[in-house]
Formats: C-alpha cells, structure tokens, sequence
C-alpha cells in the first residue's frame, strides 16, 4: 500500500508526486515517480528516508 505524502503539479519537467511504501520488510521507502497524462508511470527517485529529517516518515521535521 502506498501513501501519497505530497503532490508537485508544476514540477519543472512533469507533474511529480511523493510516495511512501514500505518492502515486505517493514522498510520505509519514499518515491518520487513522474504522474504525466498516460499510461506509463516513470520512476524519478527511490530512496530510504531517514528517521531524523521525517516524523513517522510522512511528515519533514
């Protein structure tokens, strides 16, 4: 299951939004994935967001 954490309609080259999701692990992992009009989703950024910047992942301290 995913969160949407936060939403770039004028990003500079797409439409952009963040995403949480955690693996089967429990591990936290953010998103940032292009939301252009069609039917391919692209993948910007994957990463690990760390405890100390984010309260409870979804929110920047």
């Amino acid at each position: 299951m995913l969160k949407l954490l936060k939403n770039h309609p004028d990003d500079k080259y797409s439409p952009s939004c963040l995403l949480l999701g955690f693996t089967q692990n429990k591990r936290p992992l953010h998103m940032q994935i292009s939301v252009e009009d069609s039917e391919i989703l692209k993948i910007i950024t994957i990463y690990e967001p760390d405890e100390v910047q984010w309260i409870g992942f979804e929110k920047r301290r």
